[in-house]
């Protein structure tokens, strides 16, 4: 899937890799997909389940490289 933003956040551990997140979503148009790029485990989880409380949906949880994930959001 074509994502209209990247969200480079390897590096940076929760809560942090939420927080950036949500920021990025806030600066997006409904509809538009965001791919955070992430290297912090705990985020594959909790990332997305923050994502879906503030309404927007979780597309895909990747593995792209060991120790390396990528998350697809739409915004809503």
């Amino acid at each position: 899937m074509q994502a209209d933003r990247t969200l480079d956040i390897r590096g940076e551990v929760c809560p942090y890799t939420y927080v950036k997140t949500r920021l990025a979503l806030e600066e997006m148009d409904a509809g538009k997909v965001l791919r955070v790029q992430i290297d912090y485990e705990p985020a594959t989880r909790s990332v997305p389940r923050s994502v879906q409380i503030q309404g927007d949906e979780v597309l895909a949880i990747t593995p792209v490289h060991p120790g390396e994930w990528e998350i697809l959001i739409r915004k809503r």
